[in-house]
């Protein structure tokens, strides 16, 4: 006993059908292979963090913390800076950030 239809014009119908399944399936391994590559590129070369942050408030003319590179609290208005710009911000009065505390980093003591 077989699960195949028994005439020709039928056959070729479910070839037909499993033929166009079959290119789907393998479009969309396609698909999901390059996105994986470009993926594993963009870690590869995925610029490193700045060493420190500076972030800048609501209207972008004053600074509201000064962060380490990798603070998970920056927010979206942050940019990096070098060491001697976040001394001096912090020496200006830009308070650290209270969850990376650069200024233990930097060893920046307040005075």
């Amino acid at each position: 006993m077989t699960d195949l239809p028994p005439d020709l014009p039928r056959l070729r119908t479910l070839e037909t059908f499993l033929a166009s399944t079959l290119a789907r399936v393998r479009q969309q391994i396609a698909d999901l292979e390059r996105q994986e590559r470009e993926r594993q590129h963009g870690e590869e070369n995925r610029p490193e963090p700045p060493e420190w942050m500076l972030e800048l408030g609501l209207n972008r003319d004053h600074a509201v913390y000064v962060h380490e590179g990798g603070c998970w609290n920056a927010g979206k208005r942050s940019r990096g800076i070098d060491q001697p710009a976040a001394l001096r911000a912090l020496a200006d009065g830009v308070p650290a950030c209270p969850h990376c505390r650069p200024d233990s980093a930097l060893g920046y003591l307040e005075g």
